[in-house]
C-alpha cells in the first residue's frame, strides 16, 4: 500500500491515484470522532481545487466527478463527514448529529488543509443533497476567502410533503428531538434509487453497500431536527460570498417501482422546493433543471451528466474562471 508522509494519508478504498487522510476530531457523547479526506491530483497543471461533500446514508465513491475536475485542472478532495462512509467507526449511530454546525469542524479541518498547508487560494465547493445544505450553511458563516464558487447538486432545500405537513409537522419534530434525540422515526424506504443505481442491480455504479445501503440508515428525531433548524436559516436568507450553480433533474417521481421513471427522475427531493429556494443561498445563483436526471445528478444516465458536466463548464467559464 502506498503511502504519503506529508499528509498522513494513505492509498483509499478506490485505490491509486486516490488517497485518504483521517482527520481525527474533538470526541463526542458517544466516543472518537474522525472525518476522512480523499484526494485525487490535478491530470497537468493544476487551475484550483475541489472539496466535494456527499449526502445522507452516503460517501464519497463518484470518481466520474472527481475525473472531471482533475481533467480541468483542478486537485480533487472529497469529505467523507464523521459518521459516514470511510469516517464511520463501530461505536457510532451512523450519520447522526444534532446541529448541522457540528460538521464545521471538519469543514474548517479540511479547508485548513486544502488551503493553508496544500497552498491553494481558489477553491470551489460542490455538494449532493443534504451537503448542499450544511456547505451554504457553513459557507455564509465562515465566509472563506479562498471560495471562488459552489455547485449544488440536487440539495436538501425543504421538508418533502404538503405545506401543512411541514407546518404541523416541524414543531412536532423539534420537540420529539429536543426530548428524545435518538428517537427512531419509522420509515418505509423502497431502495428503488439506490437499485437504479448499483451494478449489481439496475444501475451502473460500485459502492460499498454497507456504507450506502439498498434501503438508506435510519433517521432520528435529533437528526431531523437538526436539518428542520437548517432549513430555517437557509429559508431566512444565506449570503455565501461566491456565484453559485445549482443543479436538479426536470421532473420528481414518487415510484416504488424500478422503472423507467426510477431512471429518468429525482425519487428522492422534489425539484419544485429546489428551484423555490435556490435563490436564498445568496446574491449571485444559477439555476439549472437537467431533463432525466436522477437524484444525484452526476449518476444520471451517460447523455444526461454529460448534460450536467457541460452545464457546470458552461458556468465556470462565466462566473469562475476568470475571478
Amino acid at each position: 500500500m502506498s503511502t504519503a508522509h506529508d499528509t498522513g494519508a494513505i492509498e483509499d478504498i478506490l485505490g491509486a491515484p486516490y488517497t485518504a487522510e483521517t482527520i481525527p476530531l474533538t470526541d463526542d457523547e458517544e466516543g472518537q470522532v474522525v472525518a476522512t479526506l480523499v484526494k485525487r491530483p490535478a491530470t497537468g497543471t493544476t487551475h484550483g481545487a475541489v472539496l466535494h461533500v456527499h449526502g445522507f446514508s452516503d460517501y464519497f465513491f463518484q470518481t466520474g466527478l472527481a475525473e472531471w475536475w482533475t481533467g480541468r485542472g483542478y486537485d480533487f478532495y472529497a469529505l467523507d463527514l464523521r459518521k459516514y462512509g470511510r469516517s464511520l467507526l463501530a461505536h457510532q449511530t451512523p450519520n447522526y448529529v444534532t446541529d448541522l454546525a457540528t460538521y464545521h469542524e471538519e469543514l474548517d479541518a479540511a479547508w485548513q488543509r486544502i488551503t493553508e498547508r496544500d497552498g491553494h487560494d481558489r477553491v470551489v465547493v460542490t455538494a449532493h443533497s443534504t451537503g448542499g445544505l450544511t456547505t451554504p450553511l457553513w459557507a455564509d458563516v465562515r465566509k472563506p476567502p479562498e471560495l471562488v464558487g459552489m455547485v449544488l447538486n440536487s440539495p436538501w432545500f425543504d421538508m418533502q410533503g404538503s405545506t401543512m405537513l411541514r407546518v404541523v409537522g416541524t414543531p412536532v419534530i423539534n420537540r420529539l428531538g429536543a426530548r428524545l434525540p435518538k428517537f427512531n422515526i419509522r420509515r418505509h424506504v423502497s431502495g428503488v434509487y439506490a437499485r437504479s443505481l448499483h451494478r449489481d442491480h439496475a444501475g451502473e455504479w460500485d459502492f460499498d453497500l454497507q456504507l450506502k445501503p439498498l434501503t438508506s440508515f435510519p433517521v432520528y428525531a435529533g437528526w431531523l431536527r437538526a436539518i428542520r433548524t437548517g432549513h430555517a436559516l437557509l429559508h431566512a436568507g444565506l449570503d455565501v460570498p461566491a456565484p453559485v450553480l445549482v443543479l436538479s433533474s426536470d421532473q420528481t417521481r414518487w415510484t416504488a417501482h424500478l422503472n423507467e421513471a426510477a431512471h429518468t427522475a429525482d425519487l428522492v427531493l422534489d425539484v419544485k422546493q429546489i428551484r423555490q429556494w435556490a435563490t436564498a443561498v445568496g446574491k449571485h445563483v444559477t439555476y439549472i433543471a437537467i431533463p432525466g436526471a436522477r437524484h444525484d445528478v452526476v449518476l444520471s444516465r451517460p447523455d444526461v451528466r454529460e448534460r450536467a458536466y457541460g452545464e457546470i463548464a458552461t458556468w465556470m467559464t462565466a462566473y469562475v474562471d476568470g475571478r
